[in-house]
């Protein structure tokens, strides 16, 4: 039987002024691709803030298995524009979740895993090229890169594919599933993008006001999912 990596029970959250969610329970699987879907303001955002830690719950439990210390997660934010004249090229980018800053004060065992995970996710190429003028695609692998340069065994993308190009958001979830098929790495994926969840998740956990289900992608039909984009 396939080994849990995370559990939520009767997990509840309030704000002092609105209720998000309660009686949220979720067993996620190790090896899993998990994609959370719903409309804007149902708790997406503040349940991913729970997984990070930068919350805690008002109610029931969140809990990480076997134990906190043997789950590290990797996280993968929503597109951010860097400034063209950003410094930096892609291989110190990515370096930069090292604790040393920058590749020249790597050691060498951190500048080969930097090399690895740059060749991982199709960069080594461009790896020199300053970040601030690679494509948004190119930015997104960066940060995926760099979420990936401390081996997690849990990775959230939130939002991550939001404001790309359509190629750009199949190049990047392609890096995804097979990292996530080949090493069973457990995945989050947070969207909008029903279509995408569709392609690439095994799970689906819908969230909406007051209502949560969750089930295989195949059942996440278009009547569950209402007026989201499902074209």
């Amino acid at each position: 039987m396939t080994e849990s990596i995370l559990k939520l029970n009767q997990l509840a959250f309030a704000y002092s002024d609105k209720q998000v969610f309660t009686n949220l329970n979720y067993d996620l699987k190790k090896g899993d691709f998990l994609s959370i879907v719903g409309e804007n303001g149902v708790g997406k955002t503040t349940l991913m803030r729970l997984i990070l830690q930068e919350l805690k719950p008002t109610g029931g439990t969140l809990s990480f298995l076997p134990n906190r210390q043997a789950v590290k997660v990797g996280y993968v934010p929503q597109f951010r524009n860097i400034d063209s004249e950003y410094p930096l090229s892609i291989q110190d980018f990515v370096g930069l979740n090292f604790a040393r800053v920058g590749l020249p004060w790597l050691n060498r065992a951190e500048r080969k895993r930097v090399s690895d995970i740059l060749a991982e996710t199709k960069l080594i190429q461009m790896r020199h090229r300053p970040l601030g003028q690679a494509s948004g695609g190119e930015k997104q692998k960066a940060y995926l890169a760099q979420a990936l340069l401390d081996q997690p065994n849990l990775l959230i993308l939130d939002e991550s594919t939001a404001s790309l190009d359509p190629i750009a958001k199949t190049e990047l979830l392609d890096l995804v599933k097979q990292i996530n098929q080949e090493q069973q790495l457990t995945v989050i994926f947070v969207t909008h993008d029903i279509p995408l969840a569709r392609r690439y998740a095994d799970d689906y956990l819908f969230l909406s006001a007051g209502h949560y289900e969750a089930g295989p992608i195949a059942a996440l039909t278009n009547e569950k999912v209402g007026d989201m984009d499902h074209a």
